[in-house]
């Protein structure tokens, strides 16, 4: 199936499977920390699931062609997972989870600023440029709504965030620019797998108490289900519905963590939240696409992947 064809049924049930496992993971990493230091956290979902991965990309030959250009996909894994994964999880340790979802969904606002920087004056067009400005204002409502509307939220927290948000934006222009011919299975595994052997000496050396059982069964979760088995997902969507479609479902992810936040963990749905999360939406939507749904057939077919959460 093509990337300008309609989602068939499979294709369907791939999205709204990405849509959850990647909307999960703040929910997950929430729990973790309660025992888990950052580091750890990021030692051992990025080691447990690199090991699940490694046999389909040393089956596939995908890892031979990564090894070939290590220092690049150190890069990445530095830019998408060394970075954001300890910042989420030191974030998260003030920040609710649900809020943590929304604020990483401005990965397209910065995208396109990334993209304006690097000479595409197309952002400027006038449906990108509000939904840029929308999209912020909705960003400014969600960090200073507690303020505004009663109770606060730790700015450092929040731009630990935004922070992660400004990294999974960077990376991609590295998988499309120095990646671009490398497997994707490659890339992620070997990434997975350099990280979390330079993380398991500092989670080691952080992780000063035992960890509970709960958070445990989180980082288990994070690392099988938001990590190993979502990118074997995410593969199957772009081989259902093409590389430029499938990234749609980030959309969906904020959506997804805050509904679990509030009902697994009990996290208030707040004024400033619920005005600044269709802002936010509705921003990174024309931002990214100009409100577009199907996108113009000059775009090509091979875009980068979006942000691994």
């Amino acid at each position: 199936m093509t990337a300008q064809a309609g989602f068939s049924r499979r294709g369907w049930l791939l999205f709204g499977a990405m849509a959850l496992l990647w909307g999960v993971p703040y929910l997950f990493i929430s729990v973790a920390v309660e025992s888990f230091s950052p580091p750890a956290i990021v030692a051992g979902r990025t080691l447990i699931a690199a090991v699940l991965l490694l046999p389909f990309a040393i089956r596939g030959g995908s890892l031979r062609h990564a090894m070939k250009v290590w220092p690049w996909v150190l890069a990445f894994g530095a830019i998408e997972m060394a970075g954001p994964f300890v910042l989420l999880g030191h974030a998260e340790m003030t920040l609710p989870s649900g809020m943590t979802g929304l604020l990483v969904a401005t990965v397209p606002l910065f995208a396109a600023l990334i993209a304006l920087g690097g000479g595409d004056r197309g952002v400027l067009r006038p449906a990108r440029a509000i939904g840029l400005l929308v999209g912020f204002l909705g960003v400014a409502i969600v960090v200073a709504g507690p303020g505004l509307f009663g109770g606060e939220v730790s700015l450092l927290a929040a731009g630990e965030v935004l922070l992660v948000a400004v990294l999974y934006a960077i990376a991609p222009f590295i998988v499309a620019r120095k990646l671009a011919d490398v497997p994707s299975l490659g890339t992620i595994t070997l990434s997975l797998l350099m990280i979390g052997i330079i993380y398991l000496p500092i989670g080691l050396l952080t992780q000063h108490e035992v960890p509970t059982l709960p958070s445990i069964a989180a980082l288990i979760a994070l690392a099988l289900i938001c990590t190993a088995v979502a990118f074997l997902a995410f593969f199957a969507l772009i081989r259902e519905v093409g590389p430029v479609r499938a990234p749609l479902f980030t959309y969906v992810n904020p959506v997804v963590a805050i509904i679990l936040g509030a009902i697994v963990l009990a996290e208030p749905l707040t004024p400033g939240l619920l005005i600044g999360f269709p802002l936010i939406i509705v921003g990174c939507w024309f931002a990214a696409t100009g409100g577009r749904l199907r996108p113009p057939a000059s775009i090509p077919s091979r875009l980068p992947i979006p942000p691994a959460l």
